[in-house]
């Protein structure tokens, strides 16, 4: 594996599911390797609810903001790329300098879900619980080798 190289979380928007796989990687590896995420097209701000729904699990998502991925395109060295949505998987680069794998694992956008603020804060969990258990699984079975 490339020195320092990490993970990069992609979606669409960069608003909801890749900055809360972000936080839960981050947690989950405890700073073994650097995290980051990135959009094809990102929104302005990170949605509320998915920051409510983070601070629950003690993650707070400070200092974490939606971000294109040329941020980090050839800048940062990425040993995984994980993509959590289908729009992203369709525009999304399909090679990645350095990469050595790409995972893809399409969860379902809490932002898009119709409902009240009660069912739309399920649907947020939810996601984030799926995330969290897709994480941990990858770092039991998967997680590059020195993590």
């Amino acid at each position: 594996m490339t020195e320092g190289a990490g993970i990069l979380v992609l979606c669409t928007g960069n608003s909801c599911r890749s900055q809360m796989a972000e936080a839960l990687f981050r947690r989950e590896l405890d700073g073994r390797l650097p995290v980051y995420s990135a959009g094809t097209e990102p929104t302005a701000e990170i949605h509320p609810v998915a920051r409510q729904v983070m601070e629950e699990e003690g993650l707070d998502l400070a200092g974490q903001r939606p971000k294109h991925l040329t941020e980090y395109l050839g800048r940062v060295p990425i040993h995984t790329i994980v993509i959590v949505c289908d729009g992203a998987a369709k525009s999304c680069p399909t090679v990645w300098p350095g990469a050595y794998e790409r995972l893809m694992w399409p969860v379902e956008d809490p932002a898009a879900f119709e409902g009240d603020a009660h069912a739309t804060l399920a649907k947020f969990r939810q996601v984030r619980n799926e995330l969290a258990g897709k994480i941990g699984e990858w770092n039991r079975t998967a997680a590059p080798a020195g993590t």
